[in-house]
């Protein structure tokens, strides 16, 4: 997928862990070897606020440090959706957690519907980990970066006792992400 540039955004509610999903993404990138350039932004109410997660990444130089035109485009709300799929190109991938995403406006992008919260929930019993399974799903979906880089970082990040959930929340992410939906 990645041909020079690809940019990234993550959005959703605080809470929802996107600004560590990006943290995630980025160190996987450069993990990867390739260059990232991260930032991230939240309301000011934090815990179910607007919150989201810019990554870009580049074979190449990076010129300028923000997502103007998402080639990537996660949302896990629909407030988040709403707001940012109007930047989505031709040829970019949405992916919704469609747990809490019933409509999808039109859009020319390929659109991937992923349960992520109630696959945490039902699945992994934490809906805490819907990040980590997104992240999964995203991964797998755009092949920006190696499902080894991303385990690695993923590890690098979570709480001590945790890594056998995450790691399953990962595989399923990625095991889910195998078709678009229509």
């Amino acid at each position: 997928m990645l041909s020079q540039n690809c940019e990234v955004l993550l959005s959703g509610t605080g809470g929802q862990g996107l600004i560590l999903a990006g943290q995630i993404l980025a160190e996987a990138v450069v993990r990867d070897g390739k260059n990232v350039v991260q930032t991230q932004s939240y309301g000011p109410e934090a815990r179910g606020g607007a919150s989201r997660a810019e990554v870009i990444i580049s074979n190449g130089e990076i010129d300028y440090p923000l997502v103007t035109r998402p080639d990537v485009l996660l949302a896990m709300s629909a407030e988040a959706l709403k707001k940012f799929v109007g930047k989505l190109g031709e040829n970019s991938i949405l992916m919704v957690d469609s747990t809490h995403i019933k409509e999808i406006p039109a859009t020319t992008a390929r659109i991937y519907k992923i349960p992520c919260s109630s696959i945490a929930r039902e699945t992994l019993g934490k809906e805490m980990v819907a990040n980590v399974v997104a992240l999964g799903a995203l991964a797998a979906a755009t092949g920006v970066v190696t499902k080894e880089s991303l385990i690695s970082a993923l590890m690098s990040h979570i709480p001590r006792g945790t890594e056998v959930l995450n790691q399953k929340a990962l595989d399923i992410g990625w095991n889910s992400a195998c078709q678009p939906a229509a």
